[in-house]
């Protein structure tokens, strides 16, 4: 902190806040108050504060930003797709931030057609996101959402792509995703609750019709679980789901009748999870059901759908975790997860033999992409590395062969990926789990600790969060960072066991976990206090308040983005979007000795006179996920009781919500940010 410069100072406003009996005082829950010139004030002199403080890196952010967008490839397409006799195909041109949505009739040497230039679209608005794209059976409407605001409320459009005419009808406050019945002028879609942005209704639409008739079809009136609506590959059913973070239930109707009546697939039942898939006269459903942890494969009559009819096809396995599967007409391909890494099985319907794609290194990803095609042999799949781009191959099935299609392409010349070396380490958790890290590094690095590392993790919600390749990332690797995952518990990245030991009354091991990684590469010599730095996003943001609690003197420089860190107040109160979806995975307050839990860890609550990291806050005026308040009044806190005087920045989007800035490079400035940060930390000034 400059002598000239001086911090703003958040006014304190006592609250008193009361529960089973425990008073917390709350000095910041002004704050929440978005309306208030006050509020808008003191975030504009966070603002004000961090740019002066970080002035001597503007230039350096703008070569950072330059040495990003260099790599990308601007005038881009991806790699087209077949569906329904056409050819879609999404591209980018040269200077402009959006993409362009165009399709190809019958053959790739087509006309172009093109659907939407998103470029176009947003012209005047500081955000644009289009979401959602549906088109009817009969290629002649397609259905869009659009957000202005980047509250994840969209309105969905018609356009008629026979004459180009979008229809004046607007559908508001939507998920912005919608289905077409068979009959070529049934839409459905899912409605958002105001206050929560819960998607809680679905309606039918009818081209032609006023929106405010639009008929209510479902409400789920459990707060705990969102719907949506959406239809089956094979396109015989329109499918409404209801799920929570541990339980599902789905109606269907013929997609050739949309105006009957929806019928239960296997009502909910509370801790049973299941998703369908359909193929020619029976349903495949994937499930926990009779204590099935891991999930297993069952098969059932699409005539009777309940649960007693349900057969197992591929039985439960301790070790193996089936994440999803993909249904072709001669084929079965099934997504599974074992000692932490991704595995493609194919299962020929004829049972001429099953086999898995062959992957030999332990730091990749590989997941099944579009296949929108029921009668193909060919299945499309992702793959990627720490140290390789991204590709995008097509699998012959039947023969075996493999094209790749497309390989990332890293522009500037200076990229060859055996300059890096990647590998999983294994640190050894307090209770004696061991828990892996992924990580990269330029060749050449010495392990004598003075190598400055960046261990990224997330650890909430099942997500995990697999090895993948980035081009942003290289701008720290070729100055000397190593970058790393931590796949902590509450993440699925282990099994759904890993999941359950990351949660709830268990969820103290998240982040026990990320500082016993933290410790880990310390004593391996990869690097030192003095050179480690943390990075996590909103419920990452939690885990990285929580570590700088727990354990400040581990890490130089921490950034939070959008942190969830004022846990008990937030769950406490069901008005905020999502609060009550959350119960499942956080607790509920409400009951006291989720309350006391939540409290012993909740990073605004735990805030104390001890000396804090360097740090680097990110939020959005506009965030739907995280609210703003949250992260300002947490900064503003830890700078009244910190008793250090390090680096403290609050960074607020006043324009953007959670996913930060729209526009394909507008985030990299973010990233720029970011990445200044540390490399000024680490006194790298070019």
């Amino acid at each position: 902190m400059s002598e000239t410069n001086i911090p703003p100072v958040a006014k304190i406003i006592p609250k008193s806040l009361e529960k089973h009996g425990h008073v917390r005082i709350d000095n910041y829950y002004w704050l929440n108050e978005r309306e208030n010139p006050e509020v808008i004030d003191y975030l504009n002199k966070e603002n004000e504060y961090y740019q002066k403080e970080t002035a001597h890196t503007k230039k350096f952010q703008e070569e950072l930003f330059a040495e990003m967008k260099g790599r990308i490839k601007e005038d881009d397409t991806s790699v087209p797709y077949l569906y329904n006799g056409y050819w879609y195909i999404t591209r980018y041109e040269t200077g402009k931030n959006y993409p362009i949505y165009t399709r190809k009739k019958g053959s790739l040497d087509a006309a172009e057609e093109i659907l939407f230039d998103c470029n176009k679209m947003a012209e005047g608005h500081s955000y644009f996101q289009l979401s959602g794209m549906s088109v009817s059976e009969d290629n002649k409407w397609c259905a869009f959402g659009v957000d202005l605001v980047s509250r994840r409320q969209y309105t969905i459009q018609i356009k008629n792509l026979e004459t180009g005419e979008i229809l004046p009808v607007k559908i508001e406050n939507t998920t912005g995703g919608s289905t077409w019945a068979s009959d070529n002028k049934t839409l459905f879609y899912t409605r958002k609750d105001m206050q929560t942005l819960r998607s809680y209704k679905i309606f039918k639409h009818k081209v032609g019709t006023n929106p405010e008739n639009d008929e209510l079809i479902f409400h789920e009136k459990d707060d705990t679980f969102d719907t949506f609506v959406y239809k089956e590959k094979s396109k015989k059913y329109i499918v409404i789901g209801s799920t929570s973070t541990l339980t599902s239930e789905y109606q269907i109707l013929e997609a050739n009748n949309p105006d009957g009546q929806f019928r239960i697939f296997q009502p909910r039942v509370r801790g049973v999870e299941y998703s369908i898939s359909h193929y020619g006269d029976s349903f495949y459903v994937v499930t926990n059901k009779d204590k099935a942890t891991n999930f297993k494969l069952m098969k059932t009559p699409e005539t009777s759908t309940g649960s007693d009819n349900w057969k197992d096809l591929i039985p439960h396995r301790k070790d193996v975790l089936i994440e999803g599967i993909e249904i072709f007409k001669d084929y079965l391909v099934v997504e599974e997860r074992s000692n932490g890494l991704n595995k493609i099985q194919i299962k020929p319907w004829n049972g001429s033999g099953d086999y898995y794609l062959p992957f030999d290194i332990e730091t990749y990803t590989a997941y099944t992409t579009t296949n929108v095609d029921f009668d193909t042999e060919i299945l499309r799949y992702g793959y990627q590395s720490m140290a390789t781009p991204s590709s995008v191959i097509d699998f012959n099935m039947r023969t075996k062969e493999k094209t790749v299609l497309k390989e990332q392409a890293v522009l500037g010349g200076k990229f060859d990926k055996n300059n890096y070396t990647e590998e999983r380490i294994w640190a050894t958790a307090q209770d004696g789990t061991k828990v892996p890290i992924s990580i990269v590094y330029r060749k050449g690095i010495q392990k004598n600790g003075k190598n400055p590392f960046l261990l990224y993790a997330y650890g909430s919600y099942g997500s995990s969060m697999d090895p993948y390749f980035s081009s942003t990332r290289l701008s720290l690797l070729d100055r000397g960072f190593i970058y790393g995952i931590a796949h902590i518990r509450g993440g699925e990245d282990l099994g759904r066991e890993w999941y359950e030991n990351g949660k709830l009354l268990k969820k103290i091991n998240t982040f026990t976990d990320f500082i016993d990684c933290s410790k880990y590469v310390i004593e391996q010599k990869y690097t030192s206090t003095q050179h480690l730095y943390a990075e996590g996003g909103s419920a990452g943001g939690l885990l990285m308040g929580a570590i700088v609690n727990m354990a400040p003197k581990l890490y130089n420089g921490v950034i939070a983005q959008v942190p969830f860190v004022d846990v008990v107040t937030t769950m406490l109160d069901d008005s905020i979007p999502l609060t009550t979806g959350e119960y499942d995975e956080w607790g509920n307050p409400n009951e006291k000795v989720y309350y006391d839990y939540m409290l012993s860890y909740s990073p605004y609550d735990q805030v104390k006179a001890q000396d804090y990291p360097n740090m680097y806050v990110s939020t959005g005026l506009h965030d739907s996920q995280v609210q703003y308040w949250e992260p300002a009044k947490w900064v503003a806190k830890i700078r009244a009781m910190r008793t250090n005087n390090n680096q403290l920045f609050l960074d607020t989007n006043m324009d953007a919500g959670h996913g930060g800035a729209s526009g394909r490079f507008e985030a990299l400035k973010e990233l720029a940010k970011e990445f200044s940060f540390l490399l000024d930390l680490e006194g790298i000034k070019r």
